[in-house]
């Protein structure tokens, strides 16, 4: 049962961390919806380190889905080409907020943020926000149009994601599309600016971790779930926005939030 878990919140992770629908919604309510919260057997899917294992995973898949970009990004720099060099830099100040935030309300993330009826009402505004910028807003402009402003806007709605329900990649596209972005253009720099955040995030998460606690069958299996799933999952979203818009994401946001709302006030 456990190793059955740990495999289905891995594949979780890694297809709702790229995809604008709450990776962190989709964990913490999985649980709660079939009331294993409680369940002492699962309680590892709770931990810190098993969310390092998981975000690790997708950490990876991100090298790995976009080798291409991050080789040619080091080897520009090594050549200290200034464009490679500023692109760096706004993945670096995308992800300075996210960064301060995550430190800031890192109780509040465990507690407070985590309320069900919360995480059903960021569901469903960020997703009509979201289908809504992507519908009006008429510029598509190339990622190499990117600029610090563009980037400091993008870390804002990205440090927002810390809420359950508001969605990293969900914010950060938002807010691209908002500023005149391209589908294709913000979805791969929100996918390239996911590595710092997640990465940093789990070193982070580390202090509270001795190292003989990080490896177990169940978080190498959210591991490996985590990173396979993710990889597929950018390459299958960037070649999905190519032809589609953002509706299908919104309406499934807006059913699951309306779904967790109404259990919610069933429960009392």
């Amino acid at each position: 049962m456990a190793h059955l878990w740990a495999l289905i919140l891995g594949t979780v992770q890694g297809l709702a961390e790229f995809l604008p629908i709450s990776s962190s919604a989709h964990l913490t309510l999985i649980p709660w919806v079939f009331g294993l919260q409680h369940d002492a057997a699962l309680a590892f899917t709770t931990t810190v380190q098993f969310d390092i294992a998981l975000h690790a995973g997708s950490a990876l898949a991100i090298l790995v889905a976009l080798w291409g970009d991050w080789v040619g990004l080091v080897r520009g720099a090594a050549k200290r080409d200034r464009t490679s060099l500023r692109f760096i830099g706004f993945l670096l100040a995308t992800s300075v907020p996210g960064a301060i935030f995550g430190v800031l309300f890192e109780e509040q993330v465990q507690t407070v943020f985590r309320a069900p009826w919360l995480i059903g009402l960021t569901l469903i505004v960020f997703g009509v926000l979201l289908w809504a910028v992507d519908r009006f807003v008429t510029s598509q402009d190339p990622l190499d149009t990117m600029t610090w402003r563009r980037a400091a806007l993008v870390g804002l709605a990205q440090a927002a994601a810390i809420v359950p329900g508001v969605s990293r990649s969900g914010a950060t596209i938002t807010a691209g599309r908002a500023l005149g972005l391209s589908r294709e253009a913000i979805a791969r720099y929100s996918f390239m600016a996911a590595l710092p955040i997640i990465a940093g995030g789990a070193v982070f998460g580390l202090r509270h971790v001795p190292l003989a606690e990080l490896f177990s069958l169940d978080w190498a299996i959210g591991f490996v779930a985590a990173a396979v799933s993710s990889f597929l999952l950018m390459r299958w979203m960037l070649a999905y926005i190519h032809r589609h818009s953002f509706a299908a994401f919104m309406w499934y946001r807006v059913a699951i939030g309306v779904g967790v709302i109404a259990l919610f006030l069933i429960r009392g």
